[in-house]
């Protein structure tokens, strides 16, 4: 293992449990007479996960070279991205949706408590989300900038249109071309946003941020096409989710479009042109070259 790969594989452990770590402060100063809810909202924000988004948001903020506790509000921008993902897969979840029993290795939120408290604890969510960015120590033309970048990119013209555009193709062939275009909106808007909100908070010019938003596009891509490789391939244990849903579901997947062979060289493509879009960065960009990795080689 290189230095570089070390040094990287070490501060991803540290930088999950630093996000694990605010997600629960996060929950500290919320006194509510709806007990329920919250336990529910942090039944939902603590169940584990591959904190992939809010590791992009730290990384893209490490290219400032200063240590992330000198970056004002930089937990508060990974913690409400990553609460703001984890509202879209406790509603992805629900029978109206995916219809799904397990997520990270535990029953989903509806099984655990039902279908009402589930929907309240997305919306919930979704508000902490917000709420944390314009509480934050961010100075105010941050804040706009990312609360602005992630309403976009969890809207019509993100997630929710692309979650809509899923639905409604169930079923139905989709071109390349069409399955791309979805699922840029419903996985890989969240993944730009990340890079995004770290680029804000360390005060990158747009020519920097659009720079990234290459990376960003790129492996938000690849992680799609990894997920339809290993709901495939993996087994639900390994998964945390349950296995095969897409096929059982007759929903198009890179996998059905292009078999595994195909979808797997798609993959390594799009990784490939990822990292090469971060040369101008030098070696200041090795974090997120190590993220690129983690989510080309990842089994879950």
């Amino acid at each position: 293992m290189s230095n570089h790969a070390a040094l990287a594989s070490q501060w991803m452990a540290a930088s999950a449990q630093r996000v694990d770590q605010a997600i629960e402060t996060s929950f500290d100063d919320w006194s509510v007479s709806a007990q329920q809810l919250k336990d529910a909202m942090h039944y939902a924000a603590t169940g584990g996960g591959k904190r992939i988004r809010p590791l992009l948001v730290y990384a893209t903020a490490a290219l400032s070279n200063k240590p992330l506790d000198d970056i004002p509000g930089i937990d508060d921008c990974a913690v409400a991205l990553e609460l703001f993902h984890t509202y879209s897969l406790v509603h992805d979840d629900l029978p109206s949706m995916d219809n799904d029993d397990l997520r990270r290795g535990r029953p989903t939120v509806h099984k655990v408590y039902d279908e009402a408290t589930a929907l309240l604890v997305g919306d919930a969510l979704q508000s902490m989300a917000f709420g944390l960015l314009a509480n934050s120590r961010l100075t105010e033309a941050q804040k706009v900038a990312m609360i602005s970048s992630l309403a976009t990119s969890g809207g019509l013209a993100g997630m929710a249109g692309g979650q809509a555009i899923d639905l409604e193709n169930v079923g139905k062939p989709l071109t390349k071309e069409a399955l791309e275009n979805m699922h840029r909106l419903k996985t890989g808007a969240l993944l730009r946003t990340a890079v995004q909100m770290g680029g804000i908070a360390i005060d990158l010019n747009p020519q920097q941020l659009k720079s990234l938003d290459q990376y960003a596009s790129a492996l938000g891509l690849a992680f799609q096409v990894v997920d339809d490789i290993l709901d495939a391939t993996a087994d639900s244990q390994t998964l945390g989710k349950t296995a095969g849903k897409d096929a059982a579901a007759n929903k198009p997947t890179f996998v059905s479009l292009m078999n595994l062979d195909g979808a797997r060289e798609f993959a390594r493509k799009l990784h490939l042109e990822a990292v090469e879009s971060l040369a101008v960065w030098g070696d200041n960009a090795y974090l997120l070259k190590a993220i690129a990795d983690k989510v080309l080689y990842r089994q879950s």
